[in-house]
């Protein structure tokens, strides 16, 4: 995230950001993996795991948002469609999404199979959208 990096904004805030901001999409990767072996295995621990890995990479995906939210919507002037802006709303959207995803993983078994693991597959895909278009501008800029 070297786009939050500078000077303007607080040392601690950027501190935090590059702390627990690449963490959830492991999280979210490690929960898909779990619904895929799920549906393979049909062994209930997978799903159940997968859902506490939903729950941790939610914990610890909202602190960088709020944070990027305030850095990058208060006060500075980033332009409409600057890669912080995209990477934010990408980064919203998933977090969205998985909030959906933790309630369905709250099912019962087998009924988890169609919609978590799609949820679980398209908040993967729009993590590494955001993080890779992020960085991807960031060194064409």
């Amino acid at each position: 995230m070297t786009s939050l990096r500078s000077p303007k904004n607080s040392a601690l805030a950027v501190g935090i950001v590059a702390l627990l901001d690449p963490l959830p999409i492991g999280f979210f990767a490690a929960a898909w993996i779990f619904d895929i072996i799920y549906i393979y295995s049909t062994e209930i621990a997978w799903t159940q795991a997968a859902s506490w890995l939903i729950v941790f990479g939610l914990f610890i995906a909202i602190i960088p948002r709020i944070i990027n939210l305030i850095q990058v919507w208060v006060g500075t002037g980033y332009p409409q469609g600057s890669p912080v802006k995209v990477h934010f709303w990408a980064s919203a959207l998933a977090i969205v999404l998985s909030i959906f995803n933790a309630f369905i993983h709250s099912r019962d078994a087998f009924a988890v199979v169609p919609a978590g693991v799609t949820l679980s597959t398209v908040v993967v895909l729009l993590l590494l959208f955001a993080n890779l278009q992020l960085a991807l501008r960031e060194r064409l800029a």
